[in-house]
């Protein structure tokens, strides 16, 4: 038996609460009795048999509309295919939830047949070039198709009654993200989103409820599909994009801290509600947990963890809101102690004598607030930035963007000033004050570079001065500084310039990308980064060279594929080796099951890998395991196509005992595992971890 390195409390101890406490076939959540690995109950639960002869109905009134949906599509008509995908929600929903048993509530079959009449209704318009849920007002759900894996999403919205038809004045947007609901089926979801205006409806405002891809707090692909369906929101609606807000309450509140600190400069505001903002410190409060974190575990904690991210709040302005008496005070809590450690105060509404839930005098001040952020509108540009990240993946600030880091997973910091008519420079200049930063653009849009307010006319200069500095030197020239004369900028004030770090320390002018393999945006794993953009799993059609590690790839595989389901709410498209093509691997990440032997694919590029794996032998630098009894999981650019990643063995790394709090739903894997198969997969791991790292920041393994 494996001992775990993710230990939680004592199990014993726990094994006695819940005797003592829970009564025979009940259940409370979010309790300790959710902090037994060995013990994990299902998510989502399976849900209530339908009868055979309202299943048969269902089913009959399914294949009508899959019958028009496949009309549709082979009219080829292009403007009735845009907007299939508002009816197809429909379909997904209900054969969902009849295949793989989500029907929660027998209440939940009316709620089926309902949809299935909504989505006929809807085809039927659509064939007669009538759509008329396109100019609704109020209560609306609409999809799109996701680029991760081909499949229809719905989103919600509330459409305020003074959106112009004609589209001729841009609208404000707020973006709210629900709570956790284990029993979140799209079924339940759709219908809710058709009958429920929400906790907030501000007037003259668009209200966007994402799905997030059922109940994952709005992370990994959770976290594209909020940025997916805002995106067809402002396809199919005028937007105002400088009045954009992020708002949540309770899982929907971790998940505003977290679009918050990593999206800053894209809202006009942030509004979170209760909910955890970091990882170690909330469990322990509020899951009672004992964590023993794996050293790369704690290491990952950095990607999610807001209070690490909290200077970026210095350009999203944010209004948190607690019940006084709520156990989750304790996000905004943390979240107030890391501000106040950059010199930013929290504005932290608090409900008095409330639990989990707002009351009206709290509602009101949150609303007045918001309304006066969005009468200033987002700020597009600032002559002023402070930005901190762990990861390429968020590298970007109004018009800085960090293009390479010295070291990933430890804290980049940027502070940037532009300075203009001071005496001590000949000419325009941009400070950057930075600590581990390799690489970064600055991209100034047009009519945002060189505007003097104070004498109301924006100057020319043929030259800038670039100032380039270590973060924690003065506001001062030093020995330690770089001094670059860049163009200035453009005649229509836009400017673009591109620096890099070389080897001896100095900076310089780059022209062209740093040649060579480098991590990069979107290219910087760790092994989840890959299933946040389109993905294919491949399957081998060979046999293994180690029956062990083929029975373990096979059943691996085999999970996956349910769990990206069940989880993310999604169909994992699956090929055979032998049918990969070309477009496939220039267009997808590509996931490669199996070993060289079994997998024709990763034959292909097996001694293009930094991990060397034979018959005999799995080899990491110095150190070689028997591949016989072990097998390797990892991240890399794919060799053919190294835009894209390829993945061994292995889907999002969290497993089903972090289903059971969101907290606990991060990466659990960094670029690269080696796997102990004499150890079965369970509920925190798919085998003993003999040894996992991160390649370092040319994907080459460690020292």
């Amino acid at each position: 038996m494996v001992t775990l390195s993710r230990t939680h409390v004592s199990l014993t101890f726990v094994a006695i609460f819940v005797s003592l406490v829970l009564t025979p076939g009940s259940f409370a959540f979010d309790g300790i009795q959710d902090n037994i690995p060995d013990n994990v109950r299902r998510i989502p639960e399976l849900g209530v048999e339908v009868p055979a002869e309202r299943a048969d109905a269902m089913r009959t009134q399914l294949k009508v509309l899959q019958d028009k949906i496949a009309s549709i599509r082979e009219s080829k008509d292009a403007g009735k295919i845009a907007l299939l995908s508002d009816v197809m929600i429909f379909e997904r929903a209900v054969r969902c939830a009849l295949d793989y048993r989500e029907f929660f509530d027998v209440k939940e079959f009316d709620k089926a047949d309902a949809l299935l009449a909504e989505g006929i209704k809807r085809a039927d318009q659509l064939q007669a070039g009538k759509p008329e849920w396109i100019t609704q007002k109020g209560l609306v759900v609409r999809g799109y198709i996701s680029r991760i894996d081909n499949t229809v999403q719905p989103y919600g919205l509330v459409i305020p009654s003074t959106y112009a038809i004609d589209h001729s004045v841009p609208t404000r947007c707020d973006i709210w993200f629900h709570g956790r609901g284990e029993k979140l089926s799209e079924v339940n979801f759709l219908w809710d989103r058709m009958k429920n205006p929400g906790e907030f409806t501000p007037d003259h405002t668009f209200m966007l409820h994402p799905y997030g891809r059922y109940c994952n707090a709005f992370k990994f692909a959770g976290e594209v599909d909020v940025l997916e369906a805002l995106e067809d929101v402002q396809k199919r609606y005028r937007i105002d994009e400088d009045r954009i807000s992020v708002r949540g309450f309770s899982m929907g509140g971790a998940a505003c801290w977290q679009f918050a600190t990593h999206y800053a400069d894209r809202w006009f505001a942030a509004n979170p509600g209760a909910g955890f903002s970091e990882t170690p410190q909330f469990l322990k409060v509020f899951q009672k947990e004992e964590l023993k974190p794996m050293p790369w575990e704690q290491t990952l904690w950095n990607l999610y963890d807001c209070d690490k991210w909290a200077l970026n709040l210095t350009h999203c302005p944010t209004i948190a809101y607690s019940g006084e008496n709520d156990s989750q005070k304790q996000a905004a809590d943390v979240m107030e102690k890391a501000l106040a450690e950059n010199g930013i105060r929290l504005r932290h509404v608090i409900g008095k004598g409330m639990g989990h839930k707002y009351d009206a005098e709290s509602k009101l001040a949150v609303e007045t607030s918001l309304g006066e952020l969005a009468a200033r509108k987002r700020t597009r540009s600032s002559h002023r930035l402070r930005f901190e990240t762990y990861s390429l993946k968020y590298n970007k600030m109004h018009w800085l963007q960090v293009d390479g880091l010295e070291q990933h997973w430890q804290a980049a910091r940027v502070n940037a000033l532009l300075i203009m008519d001071v005496a001590d420079f000949e000419a325009d200049a941009v400070m950057i004050m930075a600590d581990n930063v390799k690489a970064f653009t600055l991209a100034f849009p047009a009519g945002t570079f060189s505007a003097d307010s104070r004498r109301g006319y924006r100057r020319m200069a043929p030259k800038t001065k670039l100032h380039i500095r270590p973060l924690e030197n003065p506001v001062r020239r030093s020995d330690t500084e770089d001094v670059l004369s860049i163009d200035g900028p453009h005649s229509d004030g836009s400017l673009h310039c591109s620096v890099v770090r070389d080897d001896s320390g100095k900076w310089r002018i780059s022209a062209s990308p740093e040649p060579g393999l480098r991590k990069r945006h979107n290219l910087q794993g760790p092994i989840d980064d890959a299933f946040m953009d389109s993905f294919i799993f491949v399957r081998p059609t060979g046999t293994a060279a180690n029956e062990a590690a083929g029975k373990w790839a096979d059943a691996e595989l085999a999970r996956a594929i349910e769990h990206w389901r069940r989880h993310f709410r999604g169909d994992a498209r699956v090929v055979n080796d032998v049918d990969l093509t070309d477009e496939m691997i220039q267009s997808s990440n590509i996931v490669l099951w199996g070993d060289p032997k079994s997998n024709s694919v990763l034959a292909k590029i097996a001694d293009k890998l930094p991990i060397k794996w034979t018959a005999e032998s799995i080899t990491v630098k110095d150190k070689t395991y028997d591949a016989k009894t072990h097998a390797p999981i990892l991240i890399y650019p794919n060799p053919l196509n190294p835009n894209r990643y390829v993945v061994l063995n292995s889907s999002f790394t969290f497993r089903d005992y972090a289903y059971l709090n969101n907290a606990r739903q991060v990466p659990m894997l960094p670029d690269w595992a080696i796997i102990d198969l004499t150890t079965a997969p369970n509920a925190v791991w798919p085998g003993k971890v003999v040894d996992a790292n991160f390649f370092d920041e040319q994907w080459q393994v460690k020292p």
